[in-house]
């Protein structure tokens, strides 16, 4: 997987990740641990992108 493709997926899942934290938030009852780990995936695939991108292209 070249890098480029491996960037657009750790984005496409942030995205998917969000929408699974505003789905979450949304519905009544909501379970604030299960909100919690979603935030933190969420964090650490941005983290990655952040690393990746700040990388010098070669």
């Amino acid at each position: 997987m070249s890098l480029s493709s491996h960037l657009q997926e750790l984005k496409r899942k942030h995205q998917s990740l969000s929408e699974s934290v505003e789905r979450a938030q949304a519905a009544p009852g909501i379970d604030d641990l299960r909100v919690a780990e979603l935030k933190k995936q969420k964090l650490r695939l941005k983290e990655e992108i952040t690393r990746i991108e700040s990388q010098p292209v070669m």
